[in-house]
């Protein structure tokens, strides 16, 4: 892809996710005319708003599992990976606004997520095996209230950047869930 298909691509993904996030019924139009690209050109690309959603997601999707992969979240200690995965996924969030749950209907995109979700949840029990979290939570509890972190650094946090929002989130959580 030459660079400036791929620039429009990317432009035209992240103006969708952001603006899909809004309003998920925005059109394809009012997403090429924000993006400044013909709206042509996106239907070169993509054949419909379906398409287009779709092409959104996976894009969340893969910076999801690369933020996951460079936290290192079986092998890094678990502040540093911990604080890592944090600023990465902030920075998912605010570059991929849309909300991936939406896609319960498109079983590969969900099975995708789910391995995402799984992978934290292993890394939330390694936290609690190494005395990181206080024994005795509920299954699931520490990470299921990691995200919902994540999503309230993202959207309450705007002035701070990724890493000063990460400091924030991973103190709260650690505090909040710590063992000590």
């Amino acid at each position: 892809m030459r660079a400036d298909a791929a620039r429009n691509l990317e432009l035209v993904l992240t103006t969708g996710a952001r603006m899909l996030a809004e309003d998920p019924a925005t059109s394809i139009a009012a997403i090429a005319a924000e993006a400044g690209v013909d709206r042509r050109t996106v239907y070169r690309r993509f054949a419909s708003r379906e398409e287009l959603l779709t092409a959104v997601y996976e894009a969340r999707l893969d910076a999801i599992e690369a933020a996951i992969e460079a936290a290192r979240l079986r092998e890094a200690p678990v502040p540093v990976a911990l604080h890592r995965y944090v600023e990465l996924i902030v920075g998912v969030n605010r570059k991929w606004p849309t909300e991936v749950s939406r896609m319960r209907s498109d079983p590969e995109i969900w099975a995708r997520r789910q391995r995402s979700v799984d992978e934290v949840e292993r890394f939330a029990q390694r936290a609690a095996d190494e005395g990181f979290l206080r024994p005795g939570l509920p299954a699931g509890w520490a990470s299921r209230v990691l995200g919902q972190l994540l999503h309230l650094a993202t959207r309450d946090l705007p002035d701070l950047s990724d890493a000063q929002a990460a400091d924030v989130l991973v103190d709260t959580f650690l505090r909040g869930f710590g063992a000590g």
